[in-house]
């Protein structure tokens, strides 16, 4: 998907470069596959602030993802490409022959009237879902199952994908958009294709007030707060802070927060590591 940019004709426009949405067919989701979203302001049961920096914000309503593609041995035809709020992926509506609806995330290519399948002894081509058993060497997929039946939680945002480089008795490798190589079952499902709107984070808001649109409040900088606020507040003028941390005296840059997990045996090759 292609990006535009604008004329600076007014201050909020000088910067600002959008997609142009040219796959996306529709502006009006599927009534029977929303669900409403109740916005908290980042506020606790009692009203207190728990998260700063939330509130405002657009209305907006959740589209009900189909991340499992279970509905194995029928086809479905894709009957429109839509814009998701909640995701940065577009996402396509498929309408099976049995006369279900169903949101899926859009591969990057899918048109409308194009058939996809899932399950068993399906081709491997764009939008089609598959175990890892039966996807060719090499392919790009998404939407990747860590545990089976669990439904696709790995390479799921804009332009994002994984690679089956190998197989391994049980396991199938795979490089994941992050660059680590994970062992995952070879009984877990995953998508043929890359997923859609790859342009994303080409985009630019051009103005603080997007950002509100999107529910973000201004955000302030620990530097320029007071010593009692945040561990690199206070000093004369505009002091640096010393080192960079968090507000719980974490530090920020650098430090690895990630604990020993039981899956980490399933971790061929960490994620950016040096060659």
């Amino acid at each position: 998907m292609a990006v535009r940019k604008f004329k600076p004709v007014t201050p909020g426009q000088r910067h600002k470069i959008v997609s142009t949405y040219d796959e996306v067919t529709t502006n009006i989701p599927e009534k029977s596959l929303t669900l409403p979203i109740k916005k908290s302001g980042g506020r606790n049961n009692s009203g207190k602030m728990t998260m700063r920096y939330i509130g405002g914000g657009h209305k907006q309503k959740y589209r009900v993802i189909d991340f499992l593609r279970n509905k194995d041995g029928m086809s479905a035809t894709v009957d429109t490409v839509e814009y998701d709020p909640n995701r940065t992926a577009l996402i396509a509506l498929v309408v099976y022959e049995d006369g279900e609806k169903r949101y899926i995330i859009a591969p990057n290519g899918i048109k409308v009237g194009q058939s996809i399948r899932s399950g068993k002894g399906v081709a491997p081509e764009v939008g089609n879902t598959l175990t890892l058993d039966e996807i060719p060497l090499g392919t790009l997929v998404h939407n990747i199952e860590l545990r089976p039946g669990q439904g696709g939680i790995l390479a799921r945002s804009a332009g994002s994908y994984g690679q089956l480089t190998s197989r391994d008795g049980r396991y199938a490798i795979i490089k994941l958009p992050s660059g680590e190589s994970r062992m995952v079952l070879i009984t877990c499902r995953a998508t043929i294709g890359t997923v859609s709107n790859s342009d994303h984070g080409l985009e630019k808001s051009g103005k603080a007030g997007r950002n509100r649109w999107l529910g973000r409040r201004p955000r302030v900088r620990g530097v320029v707060m007071n010593p009692v606020d945040h561990p690199m507040g206070g000093g004369e003028g505009r002091a640096s802070g010393g080192h960079p941390r968090s507000r719980k005296g974490l530090p920020a840059k650098g430090y690895k927060t990630r604990k020993n997990k039981t899956t980490d045996k399933y971790i061929v090759e960490k994620r950016n590591s040096k060659k």
